[in-house]
């Protein structure tokens, strides 16, 4: 670890709290020991005017942080993490059928799902139980079982560090591709504040992915509801994925790999069984915890750095594994994927 001092020295701003040489090991997901050389939680957006006007802002590298749940630190941030804590969710006009909604980033998602539930609303049923909070959301474009959080985001808050003010994105100027935004891409430019989004109460329900159908049946509903759905979703996801609360963990550690269709035909040649959807533009999504799992590496362990034997798509830490222990793992499967499928894996998680 770097050779900061060991005292931390905490300041309070009108919406915002300062602390230097702070712990993030409470700060992210998988548990990994790291410091910052200066973390400030953010409780009124407006006060991001103030802050970055002032010189360590300018002058020090940035890390926007949420809960953590997509990073993974390899080292100390020797420069400011900005956390954006603002809570609350504003419904901004709602005829009876749909609703625009304002959330601010630092409601978790997870609440935010739950609340849509309760209100009526049909959409975000199948991204129960994401672990993150709201303005994470848009960033990686978080997506599970056949449905991307794009689909209802009608615009963005954020703040634009080159002009210096509160800017409003609209869905089409995002950017969104398969975890992916225009936010992922201009990190040290916008740092999202809101969220707004469009929900309906009449909805088709999004069933049809592989295990949806088997689970309501299973929980005996003959007539799928929105909340029906959610529960069923929670239930495959609590026995499928290690829960970060019990076990440190990101969740998905890499994307599905997109392949040209004349690769993904000459491995289904090779590989009857591989797992591969349709992904436009003469593309082809692969099942990632297919070829990590046929490589033999679920399960794998080094020290406390380990592969899930619930989910090969999940690293883990078994309690003290560094950041760096966790990478090496990382670069050592997307070495033998390689070798093995000639595909390359792509980590979700922002690695630091």
């Amino acid at each position: 670890m770097s050779g900061y001092p060991v005292s931390a020295a905490i300041a309070e701003g009108d919406g915002y709290t300062l602390v230097e040489n702070a712990s993030l090991q409470g700060r992210n997901t998988f548990r990994v020991p790291a410091r910052a050389a200066m973390l400030i939680d953010v409780r009124k957006p407006a006060a991001l005017g103030e802050l970055f006007g002032y010189a360590a802002l300018k002058s020090q590298p940035l890390l926007v942080l949420g809960e953590g749940s997509n990073i993974l630190f390899t080292r100390d941030w020797p420069g400011v993490v900005l956390s954006i804590v603002a809570r609350g969710i504003t419904m901004l006009d709602d005829d009876g059928e749909r609703a625009r909604i304002r959330v601010e980033a630092g409601e978790n998602w997870n609440d935010f799902v739950r609340w849509s539930l309760g209100h009526g609303f049909c959409g975000l049923e199948n991204l129960v139980l994401i672990p993150g909070t709201v303005g994470a959301a848009p960033i990686q474009n978080i997506g599970a079982y056949g449905v991307e959080v794009r689909e209802f985001i009608a615009s963005v808050e954020a703040w634009d560090r080159h002009v210096g003010r509160l800017t409003r994105i609209a869905n089409a100027d995002c950017a969104f591709d398969y975890r992916d935004s225009l936010f992922k891409h201009e990190r040290d430019r916008y740092v999202v504040t809101a969220v707004e989004f469009t929900l309906s109460r009449r909805r088709e329900l999004y069933i049809d992915y592989a295990g949806i159908a088997e689970e309501l049946a299973t929980l005996g509903v003959a007539e799928p509801s929105a909340p029906a759905v959610a529960e069923a979703i929670a239930r495959i996801r609590t026995r499928k994925l290690p829960n970060p609360a019990l076990i440190g963990n990101a969740g998905s550690f890499f994307k599905n790999p997109l392949v040209d269709a004349a690769l993904a035909d000459a491995l289904r040649e090779q590989y009857p069984r591989l797992p591969n959807w349709p992904a436009g533009d003469a593309r082809r999504k692969l099942s990632a915890a297919w070829l990590i799992e046929t490589c033999g590496l679920k399960g794998l362990r080094d020290g406390d750095a380990a592969v899930s034997t619930q989910h090969a798509l999940v690293l883990v830490n078994h309690g003290a594994a560094s950041g760096a222990q966790i990478r090496a793992l990382a670069e050592r499967i997307r070495s033998e994927v390689v070798t093995r499928f000639g595909v390359e894996l792509e980590p979700e998680p922002l690695i630091v």
